[in-house]
């Protein structure tokens, strides 16, 4: 996962290059892949790159299009051939997310939004229109949070910036508080009052004086899949399994997965592997993660698979090509 920093004064002021200095070193660590730095008058937006596939080696960040907008793209465009393809333009096959994303949002502007499947998050600084948008996947898979004062806002995708150089005293949101003990904090709310999340399937449009918030994507609840058996469902779910598993493999990095011992992570990397098995796998390899007590964790977790250990104790699920081969007799 890349990150982007920005901020913008709404009062004009240009910007100080102390406030980029000092959060640099903190955004360091999550893009060990290179700066982009972009910092005009009141605007300046901070990038640090993390290269998960060969596409993104080939991104200059943040991004100038050609309306003026400044575009900072962190995320993974799972439909780039069905995008290139309703753009109808010259963009290759091969072309980065990034090129993709910022015809698209050229194109279409906003509700480019609702036309993009991955995982993702993006900043626009719209100079034609002073708005700054900050849009999230629908799952709301990757982070984008935000705060805004009468003179500034500024934008991360992580919290560290906006929380440590705050500039005042932060006071714990207790209602976040409230949800997060009860599993389910509110998607719009981070542990700091005054510090906002942008939620899933949503974009935030902030001018001066004004903040809308959009959501550009939801379920169709009226929407019905009608199969004559049982086996036809089974075997469009395994198809939308397969696929979705597929995606997250495109990288020219080692996959990392984590396999507790049940059933959703060993289907998971059995999927995985067979993938890989046929040559689906983009992935340079597929590593998994597993909770054991190392002292045990030899003589009860038959694999070859490297694991990291931790305090913990999980058993990992024997049998793991049984299970693979059921997988794939379904």
């Amino acid at each position: 996962m890349s990150v982007q920093f920005g901020k913008w004064n709404l009062d004009d002021k240009p910007i100080d290059t102390k406030d980029l200095d000092v959060v640099r070193p903190v955004l360091a660590p999550y893009g060990p892949d290179g700066e982009g730095l972009i910092c005009k008058g009141n605007v300046a937006v901070l990038y640090r790159a993390l290269h998960t596939t060969k596409e993104t080696r080939h991104e200059h960040q943040p991004q100038v299009l050609a309306s003026g907008a400044i575009l900072t793209w962190d995320g993974r465009l799972d439909n780039r051939k069905e995008v290139i393809d309703r753009l109808g333009t010259n963009l290759a096959q091969d072309s980065t997310d990034l090129a993709i994303v910022s015809a698209a949002y050229e194109r279409w502007g906003t509700d480019s939004f609702g036309k993009l499947i991955g995982d993702w998050a993006v900043s626009i600084w719209d100079r034609e229109s002073r708005a700054l948008i900050l849009g999230k996947d629908p799952l709301g898979t990757r982070h984008l949070y935000y705060a805004a004062s009468n003179d500034w806002v500024s934008w991360c995708t992580i919290l560290d910036p906006l929380v440590l150089f705050a500039g005042r005293s932060l006071t714990i949101e207790e209602e976040y508080v409230a949800g997060w003990l009860a599993y389910f904090p509110a998607t719009h709310l981070t542990p700091y009052v005054g510090i906002h999340a942008v939620p899933p399937c949503t974009f935030v449009q902030l001018k001066q004086g004004n903040q809308r918030i959009v959501k550009y994507w939801d379920f169709d609840p009226a929407a019905r899949i009608q199969y004559r058996t049982d086996q036809e469902y089974e075997e469009h779910f395994r198809a939308v399994f397969g696929q979705s598993i597929c995606r997250r493999l495109r990288s020219d990095r080692p996959v990392l997965s984590e396999l507790s011992g049940g059933m959703d992570s060993s289907s998971i990397v059995c999927m995985a592997d067979a993938l890989t098995a046929q040559g689906a796998s983009e992935a340079a390899a597929l590593e998994t993660v597993s909770y054991y007590d190392a002292s045990i964790g030899a003589a009860v977790i038959p694999s070859n698979r490297p694991r990291i250990p931790c305090e913990q104790p999980r058993v990992s699920m024997p049998g793991l090509a049984r299970v693979a081969e059921s997988l794939l007799s379904w």
